[in-house]
């Protein structure tokens, strides 16, 4: 921070990018998911992997259940104080779960598909231990179906299977789906950038995409012979800048400054 201080940089922080747009003269409205609009020169993706989304259940009306007793991650365990619980998964974000509501939750099931824990063989044996006791429901070697909803719309109900058995329903106010992250481009890849395998494409002269004006550097790049290290990004972002000076001034050879002499770094 102490070294971009003098460039005096403006900060957009807590936003999602969903909107890119081709304005005159070689320029981009970028739009944030709050409505603002920022007007650019040039773009550079420095978006990592991407953004990161829950694994999803293939459950048919899942999507119209979220927010509605759906949800993929614990905010605040108070808001299921009291309330029938269903908790999926064999990671240990689902053990850990299961270990913090044992004692706010009304009714608590953790279910998993199969029969032994991918997390620490510590929890896994205070969950088996809370199971013993008979203070949580615990159902291995079982899958979700199914959801419920009532007549408001929101969930009332789970239906899962045992392997080998009939399915049967269980009453819920809340279910949890831990299954793990998985890196999304999200609205990148709406943007008419070519891609190969979620990555974009990048020209390693400047790394600009196949759209003029917008580059990408660091782990959402691809290349041949690309190395998805921090030594790489830094190199990236150095000719990326040069590019993109380059770009908005139309060819013009940006002034090469070095720390050592002026003591600042810039271009």
């Amino acid at each position: 921070m102490e070294q971009i201080a003098p460039f005096q940089p403006g900060f957009g922080l807590g936003q999602k990018v969903v909107g890119l747009q081709p304005m005159e003269g070689g320029k981009w409205a970028v739009q944030s998911e709050n409505g603002e609009t920022v007007l650019a020169g040039a773009v550079v993706i420095a978006g990592g992997l991407g953004c990161f989304e829950p694994r999803k259940p293939d459950l048919p009306g899942l999507a119209a259940l979220e927010g509605r007793g759906v949800s993929y991650m614990v905010r605040d365990p108070e808001q299921f104080r009291g309330r029938r619980v269903v908790l999926a998964g064999g990671g240990d974000s689902a053990l850990d779960w299961t270990l913090q509501l044992a004692d706010i939750a009304g009714e608590l099931t953790l279910v998993h598909r199969n029969q032994a824990f991918r997390g620490a063989p510590e929890s896994a044996a205070r969950v088996q231990a809370l199971a013993d006791a008979g203070r949580i429901r615990l159902l291995t070697s079982t899958a979700l179906i199914s959801l419920g909803a009532n007549a408001e719309g929101n969930l009332a109900m789970v239906t899962v299977q045992g392997q080998g058995k009939e399915p049967f329903h269980l009453q819920a106010d809340d279910l949890v789906p831990l299954y793990g992250l998985t890196p999304q481009l999200g609205p990148i890849a709406e943007w008419g950038l070519a891609l190969e395998a979620s990555a974009i494409q990048v020209n390693t002269e400047n790394f600009q995409t196949s759209v003029p004006g917008i580059f990408a550097i660091g782990d959402i790049n691809t290349y041949p012979g690309k190395l998805k290290l921090i030594l790489s990004g830094f190199h990236e972002a150095a000719l990326m800048a040069h590019g993109a000076y380059r770009y908005i001034h139309g060819g013009a050879k940006p002034s090469f400054k070095y720390t050592t002499v002026t003591g600042v770094a810039g271009l």
